[in-house]
């Protein structure tokens, strides 16, 4: 049974399959941003009141800090965003329709640098076939991180994809937003590097004849 809070405010969702329209309103005249991996969400309010206008995605697999950034919603009048408790990959790889997101925040994700825990990296290739598929055309997948190694490895799987081009002008909007981490990491003195690439659209080869 889940409690008031979460009942209204914060969608848990399962690794059953489903279509995320089937569960939240998805406007098809709004943009639609995701803060994939949001934490305490500090990120996702900055760009709700931004964009009061846009409907604002934010989703993490942690419910404490979900329910932070629920009460912060509530304590500033924020009514543009839709909190969910997913893991990363059932929610792009399975439940975001074709196409629906405007913009997609990955930022300052765990980089896990250990060999032996490297396949739990999200960005990896076959999770950039799923990032185009979501983004609208001309979409943007916006991705931070203070690790030097990682944010190389993730350059070149994103160009190695040949589905996305850079776009540094897609995050000059919300140059001035930091994340709870991004804000840890710059008081440690660390810089946090920000990346921007926008969907490439696909051509069709005139001679394949497949059905």
């Amino acid at each position: 049974m889940l409690n008031k809070i979460e009942d209204k405010f914060i969608k848990i969702i399962s690794s059953d399959y489903c279509r995320l329209d089937d569960i939240i309103d998805l406007p098809p005249e709004k943009l639609i941003e995701v803060d994939m991996g949001c934490g305490k969400g500090s990120f996702s309010t900055l760009l709700a009141h931004r964009y009061p206008e846009r409907l604002i995605i934010s989703a993490d697999v942690m419910i404490g800090r979900l329910r932070k950034l629920v009460k912060r919603n509530e304590r500033e009048g924020v009514d543009n965003i839709q909190a969910l408790r997913v893991e990363a990959r059932v929610l792009l790889g399975m439940m975001m329709p074709d196409q629906a997101v405007h913009r997609l925040h990955i930022l300052c994700p765990d980089p896990w640098p250990k060999d032996r825990h490297r396949s739990n990296r999200l960005l990896c290739s076959d999770f950039m076939v799923h990032v185009h598929r979501i983004l609208k055309p001309g979409g943007m997948f916006h991705f931070s991180t203070d690790d030097v190694n990682y944010l190389e490895a993730v350059r070149k799987v994103v160009m190695a994809s040949q589905l996305f081009e850079e776009y540094p002008e897609g995050f000059a909007d919300i140059a001035d937003f930091k994340t709870d981490f991004e804000r840890l990491w710059n008081g440690q003195g660390k810089a946090v590097s920000h990346n921007v690439w926008r969907r490439r659209e696909l051509v069709k080869d005139p001679s394949y004849r497949g059905h």
